[in-house]
C-alpha cells in the first residue's frame, strides 16, 4: 500500500531533525507534493539527470538526496538550460525531491558517525560541538488499569530515556473529572453527565526529536477518545552534536597502510594525503565533505590524523606545519558512506509501522571526478 511522502519525510526528521541544519543550508522538502503517495524512495547523495532518470526507471517517487537541488535561492527555471530541464523532468515526472543535508551531517548516526564507524574507529566523540538537543516534559493523564500500556507504547517510542536508563517516568494518582458532551462516544461516562474517575498522573522527558512520534504512540495506545496532556520546554541540556568525529584505531599503524585501509574499505580509486607514509596513526578525527577548517579542533582534541576531504593547498600545509597528518578521499568518498545507514535505517523504522515502502540505494555514481 503507497504511502504520503510526508510520511517518510517524518521518518528522517525523527532520526535528523531540521533544527540541526545550519542557518545557510538549505536542507528539507525541494521539489513536489508532501500528500502524493509513492511505493518507492530512492536514497542518492546528488540529484541530477541521471539520478533522476534512474528514479523514473525504479519507480521511486521520491528522492532523499544529502545534497540540496535547491540551495541558492533560484532566480529563473529555464527549460533551456540544464537545470531547468532537470526541474521540468522531476515535476512531469511527479518524483518529489527531500535533501537532508547539513542536519544528516551533525546528527548522531548521520555522515560523521558512518564515516568513522566504516574506518573502524572506536570511544567515539564530536570533534566541535554545535549544540545540545532541546527536552520536553510530557505529562498525561491515564485511567487505572492503563498505565502499563501507555508507558510502554511512549518509551518504546523515545520517550524516557535519560543517559543509559530507558523506561524512566513518575506517576501519580488522582481524580480526573470530565463531561462527555452532544457527539463524543466516551470511553467511561455518559453524555451529558460530569464523571469522576481515578486517574494516574504519568510524567516523562521526550527528545524533541522524538515528539512527533511519542505523542502518536500515546494517542494510539490510551483508551481515551480525546487524550488530555501537557507538554513543555525544559532548560536541561540534552545530548550534545555537532561537526565531526573524532575515535581510536583499535591497533595504531603506519599512515602508509591506513591511507589504503581507507581506500580499501571507502571503495576508492585514488586518494590524498600528507604525511611520512611511516608515522604512526593511533587518534583519527574524521569530517564528511570539506572538513579542513576542523583541523585545529582535530589538533586541540589530540589527533594526529585528520581525514576529510577538499583540503586546499595552503591549508594542507598548515596541517603538517602543525603536526597534523591528514588523509583525504574525496567529498564524494566520505559522504556517500551514509546512505546505507539511512537506507537500514528507513527500513527498520517502515517494517516497524508496517508501511510497505521500498527503500533503494542509487547505482548512480555522482562523483565528478576520474583518476588515471
Amino acid at each position: 500500500m503507497p504511502v504520503k511522502v510526508s510520511e517518510i519525510i517524518r521518518l528522517i526528521e525523527e532520526a535528523v531533525p531540521p533544527y540541526l541544519a545550519e542557518k545557510w543550508d538549505n536542507s528539507g522538502f525541494q521539489l513536489g507534493a508532501p500528500e502524493d503517495k509513492i511505493a518507492r524512495v530512492l536514497l542518492a547523495l546528488d540529484v541530477n539527470p541521471v539520478v533522476a532518470a534512474e528514479a523514473r526507471e525504479k519507480g521511486a517517487g521520491l528522492i532523499v538526496s544529502h545534497h540540496p537541488l535547491f540551495f541558492k535561492p533560484v532566480k529563473a527555471i529555464r527549460f533551456d538550460r540544464a537545470e531547468g530541464e532537470l526541474i521540468r523532468y522531476l515535476i512531469s515526472h511527479k518524483i518529489c525531491v527531500y535533501a537532508a543535508h547539513t542536519n544528516l551531517d551533525l546528527a548522531e548516526g548521520g555522515v560523521n558517525t558512518a564515516l568513522a564507524r566504516r574506518l573502524g574507529l572506536n570511544d567515539l566523540s564530536i570533534l566541535q560541538e554545535a549544540g545540545r538537543d532541546a527536552y520536553f516534559k510530557l505529562a498525561v493523564f491515564v485511567p487505572m488499569g492503563h498505565l502499563d500500556q501507555v508507558r510502554s507504547a511512549i518509551a518504546e517510542a523515545g520517550a524516557g530515556w535519560i543517559g543509559n536508563y530507558s523506561h524512566c517516568t513518575f506517576a501519580v494518582p488522582g481524580t480526573g473529572t470530565f463531561k462527555p458532551l452532544a457527539g463524543a462516544n466516551p470511553f467511561i461516562g455518559s453524555i451529558g453527565e460530569i464523571e469522576q474517575v481515578q486517574e494516574i498522573r504519568l510524567e516523562t522527558v521526550v527528545p524533541a526529536k522524538r515528539v512527533n512520534g511519542v505523542l502518536q504512540a500515546m494517542s494510539k495506545a490510551h483508551p481515551y477518545e480525546e487524550v488530555a496532556y501537557d507538554l513543555y520546554r525544559l532548560d536541561n541540556p540534552g545530548a550534545a552534536y555537532g561537526l565531526g568525529r573524532v575515535g581510536a584505531l583499535p591497533q595504531p599503524m603506519p599512515l602508509g597502510r591506513f591511507a589504503e585501509k581507507v581506500k580499501d574499505v571507502l571503495g576508492l580509486a585514488a586518494l590524498r594525503f600528507g604525511g611520512s607514509l611511516e608515522e604512526t596513526v593511533s587518534k583519527v578525527a574524521v569530517c564528511g565533505g570539506s572538513g579542513a577548517d576542523l583541523w585545529e579542533a582535530a589538533l586541540s582534541c589530540g589527533a594526529d590524523t585528520l581525514v576529510t576531504s577538499d583540503i586546499k593547498y595552503h591549508t594542507a600545509q598548515q596541517i603538517l606545519d602543525a603536526g597534523l597528518k591528514f588523509v583525504d578521499p574525496g567529498h564524494y568518498g566520505t559522504e556517500a558512506v551514509v546512505l546505507p545507514e539511512l537506507q537500514n535505517y528507513l527500513r527498520s523504522r517502515c517494517r516497524e509501522l508496517n508501511m510497505d515502502i521500498e527503500v533503494i540505494l542509487s547505482e548512480t555514481k555522482t562523483d565528478p571526478f576520474e583518476y588515471l
